[in-house]
């Protein structure tokens, strides 16, 4: 099977919807326990940096987006990187395509840190960031709960070769 990455569109809202459900379903994606509206979640992202991951048949896959980390302008170059793939999806090195394109995506836009928090229970998620060259930067210990039950994270950041040298 072929898929190829492309920018999103509004019309990718129920899927990318979707797919951020059954990663909160999964338990290891985010603290979130609903996902929010479309308009939320197109509120809380920037407008560009947002990618989908498509399969011939033009079914949604996947999708990676960046959030500003602060309103701040010192911080303007700082996001925080938003990953998602369809279980069916997973082990096929299609988080890898999705989290490339991004980064590229991240400095064609002048973003030079990129950073992640990430359950350290989803260890597949960190090996492909540090693939990229992401670096534990730090664990947070009982950062947040989940279900009544303390949650660490693994705090990765990313800075770019390119921009903000």
């Amino acid at each position: 099977m072929s898929y190829e990455i492309r920018n999103m569109r509004a019309e990718d809202g129920a899927s990318v919807i979707a797919i951020l459900e059954e990663g909160i379903a999964g338990g290891n994606a985010t603290f979130d326990q609903h996902a929010p509206s479309w308009e939320a979640w197109d509120d809380k992202f920037f407008k560009h940096c947002r990618l989908i991951l498509e399969n011939e048949n033009e079914e949604v896959m996947g999708w990676a987006a960046l959030q500003p980390i602060s309103s701040r302008d010192c911080f303007k170059g700082v996001a925080e990187v938003s990953i998602y793939l369809k279980g069916a999806a997973h082990g096929r090195g299609l988080g890898s395509m999705l989290l490339q394109k991004l980064i590229l995506a991240s400095e064609e836009h002048e973003f030079w840190t990129l950073q992640s928090a990430i359950f350290p229970e989803n260890q597949p998620s960190i090996i492909i960031h540090e693939k990229f060259g992401f670096r534990k930067v730090g664990n947070r210990e009982r950062l947040g709960q989940m279900n009544g039950v303390w949650r660490d994270v693994v705090l990765l950041e990313r800075r770019s070769n390119t921009v903000g040298i």
